[in-house]
């Protein structure tokens, strides 16, 4: 397998995943409160929208890849 088809399908994968989800979410925890042994913790859930135009153009450029990776061989 070349190295051209292995990247398209990462791409692909991606703009599968990237169109599904709309964005990546992760979780952040904030010290609010330390006094000896108490301590109270705060969490934040974030999120990274990611465009579905993004999605939409790894996805296409990961089948551009994977064609043309197989027309060479």
């Amino acid at each position: 397998m070349k190295i051209q088809s292995l990247i398209g399908i990462v791409l692909i994968v991606f703009g599968v995943i990237a169109l599904a989800y709309q964005g990546i979410m992760y979780t952040t925890h904030k010290k609010v409160l330390d006094i000896g042994p108490i301590q109270a913790t705060k969490e934040d859930h974030n999120t990274i929208p990611l465009p579905p135009i993004v999605g939409g153009f790894a996805l296409i450029g990961g089948i551009a890849l994977v064609v043309t990776g197989t027309r060479n061989s």
